[in-house]
């Protein structure tokens, strides 16, 4: 897919993956609307840096475990863009609780994560199928996670969500098609700010791994990119972890 002059949406496009996916996508020609729902000042960052390097993109509020704002989002984007051709499912959040300390794995923390990371993904693909389907063509990449895989990860609840998050891409694969595809990329360890206060166990896991490097947010972009690309691609669940789950 040529990605010029398409519209994409990126979900917690102000940080981390999310941003490096928004730049990513604007040196190749994408008009990029940067959500955000706490971190105003990051994504108005991502759009300055995407516009003093010639490209075109917006800061957009949402909170994507909302339906109700989802939906006001993408009609807004509309209005001011056209349409939406691209969306990169990328809002997630976690709690850092012990995998064996069930007590702490509580109701409101299985609502939060479910919320935003299982939901928050499907409440923006719905929101933006009609458009996509209207153009007879989009895409759509969510991100996962290998504790969804694993089942390992900051907690258990945020392992099962992620676990959620391949299941739909799945179903939407099947659900959107033909005209819309839709993938998951599934990062492992990142050099993000989720590792802040962790460099040294990262530094420690680095040498571990078959190619010995931690993932960075610029890796994940070129595979979000050309996941969002390939035509002859959906319902595929694509890990991208240095070889961290061999």
């Amino acid at each position: 897919m040529d990605f010029v002059n398409k519209v994409a949406l990126v979900t917690g496009g102000g940080t981390g993956i999310g941003r490096a996916a928004s730049l990513a996508l604007a040196k190749q020609g994408a008009v990029v609307i940067v959500n955000y729902s706490r971190s105003k000042n990051e994504a108005d960052e991502t759009v300055r840096l995407i516009t003093s390097d010639g490209g075109t993109a917006a800061a957009m509020k949402a909170d994507v475990s909302r339906d109700e704002e989802v939906r006001l989002m993408v009609d807004t984007i509309v209005r001011q863009f056209g349409t939406i051709d691209l969306l990169v499912n990328n809002a997630s959040i976690t709690r850092h609780i012990p995998l064996n300390d069930l007590e702490a794995a509580t109701e409101a923390v299985w609502d939060d994560l479910f919320d935003v990371n299982v939901k928050g993904m499907f409440y923006c693909a719905r929101a933006v199928a009609p458009y996509m389907r209207k153009n007879s063509r989009g895409a759509i990449v969510n991100l996962g996670s290998i504790a969804g895989t694993t089942g390992v990860g900051s907690s258990l609840p945020y392992a099962v969500s992620k676990a959620a998050v391949h299941g739909l891409t799945k179903s939407l694969a099947h659900a959107l098609a033909p005209e819309i595809r839709v993938n998951c990329i599934v990062p492992g360890a990142v050099a993000t700010r989720w590792w802040a206060g962790k460099e040294e166990q990262m530094n420690r896991l680095a040498p571990r791994l078959p190619l010995q490097r931690i993932s960075t947010p610029e890796d994940i972009a070129a595979m979000i990119c050309a996941a969002l690309g390939q035509d002859a691609m959906t319902g595929q669940i694509i890990t991208v972890d240095s070889g961290q789950t061999l």
